[in-house]
Order: structure tokens, then sequence, then C-alpha cells
């Protein structure tokens, strides 16, 4: 009796401790991701280079925390490549190449990770980077990223908007404006109010543009 009695506090310790791991990873998670929308979508531009670059700072912590844990590592490249966008010029690259391990990492560990980000985070760093001999672009790749996305998360605001913005820079106008719409529609997320209200904004951004070249 008092071997399984231990077996069973030990069993009780393990489980509280996966609880905790867990509660914690969720935790950083919100964290990064409330920091990324408050840079992004509620400072100025011309801020968004510091803040992406602090910022940074805090995902490599936690994804050195938490090296096996695909969401952690999903909004470490998702950082990293705003910071690239931010920063822009052939300084930005570095910063891009390595997003893009570190999502390709998050895929090896789990594909399905945030409803599929990973592949919707690739994807767009293939359509949005230069090809090669100056970068790793690549429309093809972009275009099985972004379905991949879709394919788990076919409702969803994200997976929607950046395939459409994919189409739009591809002149296939009505495509396009399919897929932004379908965007529009999509449920609001839990917490992400921020995030739905700026994604939104851009989405008739782009949208405003395929109405100009009807015209």
């Amino acid at each position: 009796m008092k071997n399984i009695k231990n077996v069973f506090l030990l069993l009780t310790a393990l489980l509280t401790f996966t609880n905790t791991a867990i509660a914690g990873v969720e935790e950083d998670v919100s964290q990064l991701q409330k920091s990324w929308e408050k840079v992004k979508y509620q400072s100025p531009t011309t801020q968004h280079e510091k803040g992406f670059e602090s910022l940074m700072k805090d995902a490599d912590k936690f994804a050195e925390q938490n090296p096996n844990r695909a969401e952690i590592l999903i909004w470490q490249g998702i950082i990293e490549s705003s910071y690239a966008g931010a920063k822009g010029g052939l300084g930005a690259l570095g910063h891009v190449k390595n997003a893009k391990k570190t999502l390709e990492k998050a895929l090896e560990i789990n594909p399905n990770a945030l409803d599929g980000s990973a592949y919707t985070s690739l994807g767009s760093l293939y359509y949005q980077v230069p090809s090669w001999p100056i970068g790793f672009g690549d429309d093809k790749k972009a275009s099985e990223f972004l379905k991949k996305g879709l394919s788990i998360n076919p409702d969803g605001i994200d997976p929607n908007f950046f395939y459409g913005d994919f189409l739009f820079r591809n002149s296939d106008f009505a495509g396009a404006e399919k897929s932004l719409r379908k965007a529009l529609s999509a449920p609001a997320r839990p917490g992400r109010q921020v995030a739905d209200d700026g994604r939104r904004q851009e989405i008739n951004q782009i949208l405003g543009k395929i109405a100009e070249k009807r015209k």
C-alpha cells in the first residue's frame, strides 16, 4: 500500500507540474500576442521597429525556456518577421531567414498549433520576401503554405486575409475579393479584438484598392 501511495503522490505531483507548465506557456503566448497587437495596431508606424525589437527579447526568452512548444515558436517567428518588415532593407533579410527557420521548427513540432498559424505565417513570408538571389521568395511555395493554413482554419480571419492579399498582389482581384470578404465575416476571436479590428482595417484597404483597379 505504501508503494501505491507513493506512486499516486508522484503522479499527482507530475500532473500538477504539467498543468502549471501548460498554464505558463498559455500566459507567455497571451503576453506575446497582446504586446504584438499593441505595437502593430496601437502605436505609430515610426515606433514599430523599436517596439518589435524590444518584443523580440521577450520572445527569445520564452522560446529558450520552452524550446519544444510550437505556440511560442510561432510567435517568436511572427515577431521577428514583423521586426524585419518594420526595419526594411537588406539588413532585414537575416531576420526574415531566422523567422523562417523558427516557423519551420514549429511545424515540425506541431503543424496544427494555433490553428495552423505556422503555415500561414510561412506562406506570407514566401510571397513578401524577394526571390533568389536576394531572398527566398517563392509564389508557388507561398500558395502551398497558405492553402495548408486555410485547410486547418478555413474560416479564420488571418488565413483568409493573407491568401486574399497574396491573390491581390498577383492580380487575381476576383479571388482576392472573395477571400478578403470571407475574412471580414470571420468569427471574432476571444481576447483578440485589437488584432481583429486592425486586420479588418487592412482588409478594407485592399478592398478599396481592388475597387480602384476596376474603375
